[in-house]
């Protein structure tokens, strides 16, 4: 969903790994300011990876989504403030029944001020006992992301039916709505 706000906004990027890329996406697409979100693969070693090499941890790539952002209408601040409210970022390489290294709780930074803004908002979740265990969230640099394959785009509009849209992505849509009815878009 394409957030029209006029051509002349500026943009930037934020790169998040938060376990499976279909439950990031719907939720970054509903806010206000966010221009598009693509899922993809970051973090690795192996150029170009498929979803099935990813899958098997062998590559080092964590599934993530890379939102592209104007920061005039949300702060990169409160992108991460969001990240950290959906999904658990104190569990080591997994997220639920998703385990492995693809689905780590990372955020590649774009720039140091970005850096900067991860530490100083993990230290204010941590501070505010958001979470009853300590954050395992890698704070790691930008080095290149990878678009995954067509079929993962749009994953839970194309497959409202699907299982695990049902299950596992459409409460935490849900969810979201509720908690941040302030911050979305019209739809």
């Amino acid at each position: 969903m394409p957030d029209l706000e006029g051509p002349a906004a500026r943009t930037e990027l934020a790169t998040f790994g938060g376990g499976c890329f279909w439950c990031l996406e719907p939720l970054f697409e509903e806010l206000k300011g966010v221009r598009a979100v693509a899922p993809g693969y970051a973090g690795g070693a192996r150029p170009n990876p498929t979803y099935e090499q990813v899958c098997s941890g062998a590559t080092g790539h964590a599934e993530v989504v890379q939102v592209t952002f104007d920061p005039d209408v949300i702060s990169y601040e409160d992108l991460l403030r969001v990240f950290f409210g959906i999904h658990d970022p104190t569990t080591l390489n997994r997220q639920g029944a998703d385990v492995g290294t693809q689905y780590r709780s990372v955020i590649f930074y774009h720039s140091a001020a970005q850096k900067a803004a991860a530490e100083r908002i993990m230290a204010e979740v941590a501070e505010k006992g958001v979470w009853s265990r300590p954050l395992v969230t890698e704070v790691a640099p930008y080095k290149a992301f990878y678009v995954a394959e067509e079929y993962h785009h749009d994953y839970y509009r194309k497959n409202p039916g699907a299982g695990y849209c049902r299950i596992v992505i459409e409460p935490k849509v849900l969810k979201f709505r509720k908690e941040h009815a302030a911050r979305l878009k019209q739809r």
